[in-house]
């Protein structure tokens, strides 16, 4: 891959010089960075309205504004290009401000999500040796400023905790606002832009790195799928820092398009209908536990969803049942989404056949997206068999950083990524997801990796062994099932609860359920054998 005055990011891995120049002659790459979008649009429409937060409604010229007067705040702070910043947090105006400020630096955002605590957060510290950490005071209920104090303990390369409200002994994201400045080393659009997280299989996520270029294709594509145009207005329920509602076409995509992006952090149906019909909301995405609720919700509804135009549903499978209830509904289009930060997005197109919008997850975005489906030992199964989803393409990266031995496992040796899922293709190139073949449980969106949880539950001193499993759930599609073996005084499931509360782990990472055994199943070759303790937990349930 072609470089300018920037050598990659250590721990990057970049694609091959013959991809990377296939990928820039075909025009996916557009040697863009985050940063000069963001300033081309406010140069061409400064003061159309680019983000809705409650009362406040910043134009793209604020936005604009208020990135290079923070990037002047943390480049004062000492914030260079490459440094690493983890930024938690809420759906509000001011994660994109810190977010754009800092692309601006050239540092990188580590995006963690709100529900993440202290388990998680100082993971990401500790692993990509970050800087600092931007937080809002409080929400949900929740003190982040406490857990920042938290992981100031376990991490020595924390420097600065920016604070989104009252920052207590911080530093107040307020005081950053500087005048702008020059800034010399700016970031090219091959750079790594930030880390996402993946949604882990083993241990805590992986930290992903996302070019200018490559995440921006994704976008690009996305929004011009999508029919984004200066006229859609895309309301963000989800988690804004999840990949979803961030890039497909999401938030991002949005701006790309100079639409207006409306933020809330309740995506409950009274909440969210009122602001569908005062903002004229065009475009939203959800997982499917949160369609089912808005679905549920809407024959009572007394506001007017009329602008609704197309909803998205993804993250997790959607049932075919569910999908055919959109329409006579909601009055809107479904678009079902499948995807991962890793790279490849699958959607379904306006004009699809309804048969395939309601009964698959879409086809990839790009002509230059190869994928396979094959079977354990990686040969192509037939067209139409189930078998494991390998990917690779313009945005779907090489290797997790700084995980070399992973990526020995995650990776092919011609670079295909595992995906993990198992898949179906059809001939249209449409994609039916089947399963997972990794050990994770996807519980309405939110990716538990089973390992993680079950190194947390082995700390206990009453646990001999554990293993988490998938549970099948009517509403989540699936939730957690600890099968744990214990010494002689077996815990209460409400104690190893709150046992992993204390150890800082997400709170929805928590099983939902705890069964104790004598002894686990084991495969022919000693291992435990997951997929009978499924199968059993499905009987058990379904008695």
């Amino acid at each position: 891959m072609k470089y300018g005055k920037h050598a990659p990011l250590p721990g990057f891995t970049p694609w091959p010089a013959e991809l990377a120049e296939r990928y820039h002659a075909a025009g996916y790459w557009a040697d863009e960075t985050f940063g000069a979008m963001l300033r081309d649009r406010a140069q061409r429409h400064p003061d159309w309205i680019a983000l809705v937060c409650g009362d406040r409604r910043w134009s793209y010229a604020e936005l604009d504004r208020r990135a290079d007067q923070l990037a002047a705040g943390f480049a004062r702070l000492g914030i260079r290009r490459e440094d690493r910043v983890v930024v938690q947090l809420p759906n509000i105006a001011e994660f994109f401000a810190v977010c754009f400020a800092l692309f601006r630096l050239g540092a990188l955002p580590v995006f963690a999500l709100p529900a993440h605590r202290r388990a998680e957060v100082g993971h990401f510290f500790n692993f990509a040796e970050a800087r600092a950490y931007v937080i809002a005071d409080v929400d949900g209920g929740f003190d982040y400023r406490q857990l920042a104090r938290e992981v100031q303990a376990l991490a020595p390369s924390l420097q600065h905790v920016v604070v989104v409200g009252d920052a207590a002994e911080f530093t107040p994201l307020d005081a950053l606002y500087d005048a702008p400045i020059d800034i010399a080393d700016q970031p090219e659009a091959c750079d790594v832009a930030f880390l996402q997280l993946s949604g882990g299989s083993t241990g805590l996520p992986k930290l992903i790195p996302r070019t200018h270029n490559d995440y921006l294709y994704s976008v690009r594509e996305s929004a011009m799928i999508c029919g984004l145009t200066t006229d859609s207005v895309y309301l963000c329920a989800l988690p804004v820092a999840h990949n979803f509602p961030l890039s497909s076409p999401g938030t991002l995509g949005t701006f790309y398009a100079g639409g207006r992006v409306v933020l809330t952090r309740q995506a409950a149906p009274d909440h969210v209908f009122p602001l569908i019909e005062a903002e004229g909301v065009t475009i939203t995405a959800l997982v499917p536990p949160l369609a089912l609720i808005w679905l549920d919700a809407a024959s009572r509804r007394q506001h007017d969803l009329s602008s609704l135009k197309l909803l998205q549903v993804g993250g997790a499978k959607f049932s075919a049942e569910a999908a055919r209830r959109v329409r006579p509904t909601l009055g809107c289009a479904l678009q079902q989404v499948f995807g991962m930060a890793e790279g490849l997005v699958n959607y379904t197109r306006c004009g699809d056949p309804e048969e395939l919008v309601m009964t698959t997850q879409g086809r990839p975005i790009s002509p230059a997206d190869e994928v396979r489906v094959v079977d354990d030992e990686d040969r192509e199964v037939t067209p139409g068999e189930v078998g494991h989803l390998l990917t690779r393409g313009p945005y779907t990266i090489r290797g997790y950083y700084k995980a070399a031995q992973h990526n020995a496992r995650a990776f092919t040796t011609d670079g295909f990524y595992r995906t993990g899922d198992l898949v179906r293709q059809l001939p249209s190139g449409h994609i039916v997801v089947e399963g997972r073949a990794k050990d994770q449980i996807n519980r309405g969106g939110e990716k538990v990796a089973a390992e993680e949880v079950e190194n947390h539950l082995l700390a206990h001193p009453s646990v001999h062994d554990a293993a988490i499993v998938a549970m099948p759930d009517s509403f989540l599609g699936e939730k957690t099932c600890a099968y744990l073996v214990c010494r002689e005084d077996r815990p209460r499931g409400i104690e190893l609860a709150n046992f992993l509360r204390e150890r800082g782990v997400a709170q929805y990472k928590i099983p939902d359920r705890f069964e104790f055994v004598d002894g686990f199943p084991k495969t022919g070759v000693g291992k435990v054998d997951k997929k009978a303790l499924r199968e059993r937990i499905a009987q058990q349930l379904a008695n």
